[in-house]
């Protein structure tokens, strides 16, 4: 996980209807803040009109997940912190957010393996065994983590889509890896065009969406086939 910026402050527009009561201020002043029912007390600031809160408060008020990874920040807020329910009757377990974070981190590192060859390929850079493996190793040891955070039967039921999304990049790493010791060329047009990037590429998107909606659903592009 990249590092955290000193004050991670998340912009509020008008259009969120969040009800944030607050005063004009310059300097940052304790709130209650409501996150569709949720309360909890936070700093909120305002600049040029606009009102700020911190962001990792923000995610605790919500029972969501925050992680930071280079310069992104993802913020999840799971539907189940809707308070949709019927009363008195327990929610769903859905995804646990120890779970939610860990895999966001196993997205990301299969992301920038991915992005890390086709670059390579793009600037004519050797795609060799030893070039891939801190991405390789990057990739297993976050999926490694999503598998310990897995508690629930939805955790473990994505878990599986990781695991798949692991082993069709593992597959085209070392397509592309085989392709360079042959000595054979392949161009940015190649990959876009290879169907086992494709798999990838759709697989990777299918699950982003999972984890920003915080709802679990089969997903036809992260299923296991025999490339």
């Amino acid at each position: 996980m990249g590092t955290r910026p000193f004050h991670p402050w998340f912009a509020l527009p008008v259009i969120l209807a969040l009800p944030v009561l607050i005063s004009a201020q310059s300097e940052p002043h304790p709130q209650m803040l409501v996150v569709n029912g949720q309360a909890g007390k936070t700093s909120v600031v305002q600049v040029n009109g606009r009102s700020y809160v911190d962001v990792e408060a923000l995610a605790q008020i919500a029972n969501g997940t925050v992680a930071f990874k280079d310069n992104q920040i993802t913020l999840i807020v799971p539907a189940s912190a809707s308070g949709s329910g019927t009363a008195g009757q327990p929610s769903s377990p859905g995804f646990s957010k120890e779970f939610l974070s860990a895999a966001i981190e196993s997205i990301a590192a299969v992301r920038e393996w991915r992005i890390g060859i086709a670059t390579a390929i793009q600037n004519s850079i050797s795609v060799t065994d030893s070039w891939v493996s801190g991405f390789q190793r990057q990739a297993n040891d976050s999926l490694r983590q999503a598998s310990v955070a897995a508690v629930t039967a939805t955790d473990r039921a994505a878990l599986q889509l990781l695991t798949n999304e692991n082993s069709y990049m593992r597959k085209w790493s070392d397509q592309i890896i085989a392709a360079r010791k042959n000595l054979q060329y392949m161009s940015p047009e190649d990959v876009g065009n290879d169907p086992l990037f494709q798999q990838v590429l759709a697989c990777s998107h299918s699950l982003a969406a999972i984890v920003a909606n915080g709802q679990f659903q089969d997903e036809p592009a992260c299923a296991l086939s025999t490339h």
